[in-house]
């Protein structure tokens, strides 16, 4: 594994909050070998390397150079960039399954995605929406105030709630299972590492938020050794959020099936 796909990995092991991201997508997946799949969004190209490593045909897409760049580091070939103003560059019906992750809540026209979702979708193709739904309160306050607002992590709106999702996706897609995810604690610690890497690169965002390009790499060593550390601690405070399981939860991933 070259040195730039083994940092992506060692990241996503110390992210609770990814994994878990990762493992609720992967719960509401169906059966994709020997499925044509399209993944969009990608979360820095990890979530591309693992769909892949377990089956299926995929192509992978974002929204951005920056992390269009990443995914391709991981996985190689077949990644695009797409976006809400031009067609997707896939043909109609090529896709049996595709696998949007938190992309959304980035575009003006999120109608103009789910028009084109269904276009390369074959008939009966299923689709998985993760998307922020977050919640007011105190940790949300913070973010403001320490300047990580929605448009500092590249969001045009700041996410969807079950009903908005089926009202966007009503003329082609139903709802066939959700999931919510997400409590405040999990929410403290994705401000806590969000906020770390926004200082440690000059609070430098994209359109799709903060992002760690391979050339960080060499500048994160020393704080990816202090943030293993801690990790520990930062998964003890992701899993309080299934104690206090009466919570609202702040992210909700969606699958539906195309009409």
């Amino acid at each position: 594994m070259d040195i730039k796909k083994d940092f992506a990995i060692k990241l996503f092991k110390k992210s609770p909050l990814k994994q878990r991201k990762f493992n609720v997508i992967k719960k509401l997946l169906p059966n994709y070998n020997d499925k044509e799949c399209l993944d969009i969004g990608s979360d820095n190209g990890v979530i591309s390397y693992l769909l892949r490593k377990n089956g299926g045909k995929w192509c992978s897409a974002d929204l951005v150079p920056e992390t269009v760049k990443l995914i391709k580091e991981l996985v190689n070939d077949n990644v695009f960039e797409v976006n809400d103003k031009n067609p997707f560059p896939f043909e109609d019906k090529k896709f049996d399954i595709v696998v949007i992750v938190d992309f959304l809540e980035h575009v003006n026209n999120d109608k103009f995605v789910i028009n084109e979702i269904n276009r390369i979708l074959k008939d009966n193709g299923e689709l998985i929406i993760n998307v922020p739904n977050p919640i007011n309160g105190l940790i949300r306050f913070l973010k403001f105030k320490t300047g990580y607002t929605d448009a500092a992590h590249g969001h045009v709106r700041a996410g969807y709630n079950l009903n908005e999702i089926k009202e966007l996706t009503k003329d082609s897609f139903s709802v066939t299972e959700y999931k919510k995810y997400g409590r405040c604690f999990s929410d403290f610690v994705d401000f806590l590492i969000i906020f770390a890497l926004r200082k440690l690169q000059g609070n430098k965002d994209t359109k799709k938020g903060t992002v760690v390009v391979s050339n960080d790499i060499n500048k994160y060593k020393k704080s990816f050794k202090i943030f293993s550390l801690i990790y520990p601690f930062l998964k003890f405070v992701v899993f309080l959020d299934s104690i206090f399981f009466f919570l609202p939860t702040n992210m909700l991933t969606v699958k539906l099936k195309k009409k």
